[in-house]
């Protein structure tokens, strides 16, 4: 069976795991957390990057520091995760989802200020694939209006647009060290602060509304509770785990590009005869083989396909479910303009197997079987 995902543990997790344990420090911000900082601020030259316990809580914390109260609006795609969506809906706002655009699957830029109304206090963007939206127009329509960008790159790690690193146009970042991402705790986030104004209340936000933090700098000879807040804060385990893939990051991003270069050029016959469609890639984008994906014609065939993987015990998966016509979508939030693309585009793609360990003979079994069902 090849596996859709799969992470990619190098030996020195087991070291530095143990070197956790043994040092009886298991809570967070200790040596493998603080390592992890270092690393993610000199990689997206944010202020300051802080490890939390998911990207969905990142983004819940963006939520919480920008002052989002109920009745605001801000504009996100609908092709993208329910955190998006969820972290601003907590606080009473409403997501104002539109359309993306066919060829990266981003929100289509051009259709932002449209949707801007009296209650719009920010933009929601979403990096999807590790491909960056056109951040030079949506920052500009940004200051135009006077509004914040939250970026979610929970898939966006090591990318960058116009050699910028995702994560570090908005006011905060949001990454995710999920188990399917290209670097790994199991659970995992990060929120990246791109400006001094927030550490300090982001600090207090993610040690439970207290100011633990600074107790442990020597700031203050007690800490006790000073803000809303909640528990964002990993073990130093989890960071342990992380740290041993970041310090290898190069070794793994080149494993990745491997798996997606080859699909690539195996696939790109089946895009020229006019079967599928392959990723698309600006020229201002770098991307980070965090997905590699295919689209088929329709729903039905793009069903077909997931069968015919399957029953050569492949793996695939698709995503996502386009919020606003979710359940929660309709109660929450509400489409801006019309629906060209987002629904139309999500019941096409596909995504193939895609992790640093996949192999070369894994890869061309996946090859064969996706020519082969088009060959049928």
């Amino acid at each position: 069976m090849i596996r859709f995902s799969k992470p990619f543990i190098p030996e020195s997790a087991y070291k530095y795991t143990q070197e956790v344990l043994q040092s009886g420090l298991l809570s967070g911000d200790f040596k493998f957390t603080k390592l992890c900082h270092t690393w993610l601020q000199e990689q997206i030259g944010g202020k300051k990057a802080l490890l939390t316990t998911s990207c969905t809580h990142a983004l819940e914390m963006a939520a919480i520091l920008c002052g989002v109260q109920p009745g605001d609006e801000v504009i996100m795609p609908s092709f993208t995760f329910s955190s998006t969506a969820n972290a601003f809906v907590l606080r009473g706002a409403t997501p104002v989802f539109i359309d993306v655009r066919a060829d990266t699957m981003n929100m289509d830029e051009k259709l932002i200020e449209a949707a801007i109304t009296s209650r719009t206090k920010g933009i929601a963007v979403v990096h999807y694939a590790g491909v960056g939206c056109e951040m030079d127009t949506i920052t500009a329509v940004a200051l135009k209006h006077g509004l914040w960008i939250v970026e979610d790159a929970a898939q966006g790690i090591l990318a960058s647009y116009k050699s910028k690193p995702l994560g570090s146009f908005g006011v905060f970042g949001a990454l995710s060290f999920h188990e399917t991402k290209n670097f790994t705790s199991g659970e995992g986030g990060a929120l990246i602060l791109n400006t001094t104004e927030f550490i300090e209340r982001a600090e207090v936000l993610r040690e439970k509304g207290t100011n633990r933090t600074k107790y442990f700098r020597g700031d203050v000879d007690k800490y006790s509770w000073t803000d809303v807040g909640s528990s964002y804060l990993p073990s130093d385990i989890n960071a342990a785990i992380l740290y041993s893939q970041l310090e290898i990051a190069e070794e793994m991003q080149a494993r990745r590009f491997r798996a997606w270069d080859f699909y690539w050029e195996a696939l790109k016959q089946l895009e020229a005869a006019g079967w599928i469609s392959l990723p698309q890639i600006p020229k201002e984008c770098s991307h980070n083989a965090h997905i590699f994906y295919l689209k088929t014609s329709d729903l039905r065939e793009r069903s077909l396909l997931i069968d015919h993987l399957k029953s050569h015990g492949i793996s695939s998966a698709f995503h996502y479910v386009p919020l606003h016509g979710t359940l929660a979508g309709k109660k929450y939030g509400r489409f801006a303009g019309n629906d060209v693309y987002t629904t139309r585009e999500s019941e096409r793609l596909l995504r193939l197997p895609l992790y640093a360990g996949i192999e070369v003979p894994e890869l061309q079994l996946v090859v064969d079987s996706v020519l082969g069902f088009y060959k049928s």
